[in-house]
């Protein structure tokens, strides 16, 4: 099984290669379909494997040892979320497909698609700081491109701010992994907490900092967060509806895994107020707006204190919470970002001042917009409901009853904002100029709205099977509050 591993990395960018080879449109869309296609199955493949059995499978790649090796670990997280990163990379690709926007029919697109996939599969996979950093970089180079391919002034200035705060972010990267490297000799996450755990408490605290910082500005936390609300927005739909659902959490996988793996239980006061200021300051950014992508936006932050909040509470509760968060938040928000690119395509705008009676016109595309928007506010039966009741009863049980308060507010003002959203563009008399109907909209769209329709079911698919979910996310926690046994499974491969 350890074969399998590096297979979602290795398979998207030996198919970017091979692309760079052709310019044929055609050929590029097939390969990006059929590679995607395959990465997805290999995934589920380890998923179930992982799933069964509790194992953690590790590769590690030339054979060289441990401490030189590039090593890869698919343990409970790492696996579940690299099978949904390729299922939404893939509902996303037939999502850009039927849209034949501008940016898809460059040549370079499909490359650099497949090459932001690998980074993504490749930062959840990475079992040491290194292996991490470079798929980082990957993600930085495909996502810069991607933000910018239409070439437009605006793309091109928030893809400078983009490109700058995420340098810095790299830069702050390579000098703690430089730094850990220095005081431990290692960068492996099997041999990182035995040694960490050795260092003078101030330097374990500074290289803890750095770290945090470095995930935080990736996450897009407080005070780091502010590159993203104009970052995203100019972005073609297909790429931001992939930044706003993957990338963000990336950083925070890292961010667990810094808390639970390499600094457990340390400095998780900052952690959790963190993320009750990042819960407060994405909603109420998310609320001051008029146009649909900058609150969705802003509403990446916002829930992102979720989970942040969430894994500073610690314990197996918590984090359990967390991850369930995190699986839920991702086709949820992808989703969004996709309805969204429909209303952009047909009306040429997402300013709510200059669209309304969507619903009137297409009630299909209002209920794809209505399902996810009320399971990000958290509204039952959805599977938003379900991962804000953990993390709140994470915080009852812990007596963090400011941050739960916080919580509860900030999902109401989270209603308030979808609700805003549904008046202004959904509500309302129709477009004169427009004919009624589904007709309208999603005739010379049915390909965006099937993969919109896909990623809905995935939400709704998840709110149902919440139960085994939850015990998944749970025995994940577990998982990683156990470090000696990732530890000893890492070692003993």
């Amino acid at each position: 099984m350890s074969t399998l591993v590096a297979l979602p990395i290795l398979i998207p960018l030996i198919t970017a290669a091979v692309m760079l080879l052709t310019r044929n449109l055609i050929v590029q869309r097939c390969l990006s379909f059929v590679a995607l296609s395959l990465s997805l199955t290999i995934a589920v493949v380890l998923l179930v494997d992982v799933w069964g059995s509790g194992n953690i499978v590790v590769a590690r790649l030339g054979g060289w040892p441990g401490s030189f090796a590039i090593t890869l670990v698919a343990d409970r997280l790492a696996s579940v979320l690299v099978v949904v990163a390729m299922a939404v990379t893939l509902v996303v690709l037939l999502f850009a497909l039927g849209q034949q926007a501008a940016d898809e029919h460059s040549s370079y697109y499909h490359p650099v698609y497949m090459a932001l996939t690998a980074g993504i599969a490749q930062a959840f996979l990475a079992g040491d700081l290194f292996n991490l950093f470079v798929a980082f970089e990957i993600l930085l180079m495909a996502s810069y491109v991607l933000l910018t391919l239409e070439g437009t002034s605006e793309q091109i200035r928030s893809g400078t701010t983009y490109v700058v705060l995420n340098v810095i972010e790299s830069l702050v990267l390579v000098t703690a992994v430089g730094l850990i490297f220095a005081a431990t000799g290692t960068v492996n996450f099997a041999e990182l907490p035995e040694r960490l755990a050795e260092l003078p408490d101030g330097v374990r605290t500074g290289l803890h900092l750095l770290l945090l910082v470095a995930f935080g500005i990736k996450a897009a936390v407080f005070p780091l967060f502010f590159w993203l609300p104009d970052s995203y927005p100019t972005a073609p739909s297909s790429a931001s509806a992939v930044f706003a659902g993957l990338l963000t959490k990336v950083g925070v996988y890292c961010l667990i895994r810094v808390q639970t793996l390499l600094f457990p239980g340390e400095l998780s006061d900052l952690v959790m107020i963190v993320g009750i200021a990042t819960m407060a300051i994405g909603v109420i950014g998310a609320i001051s707006q008029q146009d649909m992508k900058r609150i969705l936006s802003f509403h990446i932050i916002s829930q992102i204190g979720y989970m942040v909040f969430g894994l500073g509470i610690g314990g197996a509760a918590a984090i359990a919470a967390t991850v369930f968060y995190l699986i839920h938040h991702i086709p949820v928000k992808t989703s969004l970002f996709l309805v969204e690119g429909i209303i952009e395509r047909d009306s040429g705008t997402s300013s709510l001042d200059r669209i309304s009676g969507l619903a009137r016109r297409s009630p299909m595309l209002a209920v794809l917009f209505l399902l996810p928007a009320l399971s990000l506010a958290g509204f039952p039966p959805l599977s938003g409901f379900l991962a804000k009741f953990a993390v709140v009863r994470a915080g009852f049980d812990s007596q963090q009853y400011v941050g739960v308060g916080v919580a509860l507010l900030v999902s109401m003002l989270t209603l308030v904002s979808m609700a805003k959203i549904w008046v202004g563009a959904f509500w309302g008399e129709a477009e004169p100029a427009r004919p009624s109907g589904d007709v309208g909209i999603l005739r010379h769209q049915r390909s965006m709205a099937a993969a919109t329709m896909l990623l809905v079911a995935m939400t709704v698919a998840i709110a149902t099977a919440a139960g085994p979910l939850y015990e998944f996310a749970t025995q994940a926690a577990i998982q990683m509050l156990d470090v000696a046994t990732y530890v000893s499974a890492v070692r003993g491969s």
